[in-house]
């Protein structure tokens, strides 16, 4: 197992108000013993004006799958992690229904991980292929835990 302390669920989506996860419909599906799961729907919030998916909402989604796996794979007490670069091939349109992404670690290292994003349809056609490298930092560099800068203007 690869979490230094395994996420719930519900602390996934709770961690999640208010922030652009939220307001996009994903929502946390599966946590593995070495991977972590999600769903977005495919619809107004997500789509592009011809209609089908936005690539910078499989983007997010990508993303939002990497640093969250990331950061519980970590020391959450002595270190955070940061988004590095991401890329993402787009490989086939959807204009409904959901897709589903699952985050895979490909390095997990002192200083970096590198986590692989695979988002698929309803049938399970590969929609986008993602990657992302995380950065890992000493804890004391953070100002704020994730979530904490919107929560004073939302609550």
């Amino acid at each position: 197992m690869i979490w230094m302390t395994r996420p719930t669920l519900q602390e996934l989506a709770t961690s999640h108000r208010h922030t652009a996860v939220e307001a996009l419909g994903i929502e946390f599906t599966e946590i593995g013993d070495d991977f972590l799961a999600a769903r977005m729907p495919v619809d107004g919030r997500t789509r592009q004006p011809h209609g089908i998916l936005h690539g910078g909402a499989s983007v997010l989604l990508a993303e939002t799958l990497g640093s969250c796996a990331a950061a519980y794979c970590l020391d959450r007490d002595r270190f955070y992690c940061v988004g590095l670069d991401i890329n993402a091939n787009h490989l086939r349109s959807v204009s409904d229904g959901w897709v589903h992404g699952r985050a895979d670690p490909i390095h997990l290292g002192r200083s970096t991980h590198v986590w692989q994003i695979d988002i698929r349809d309803g049938e399970g056609r590969r929609v986008c292929l993602s990657r992302i490298t995380m950065a890992v930092m000493p804890a004391g560099r953070q100002t704020r835990t994730p979530g904490e800068a919107d929560k004073g203007a939302h609550e």
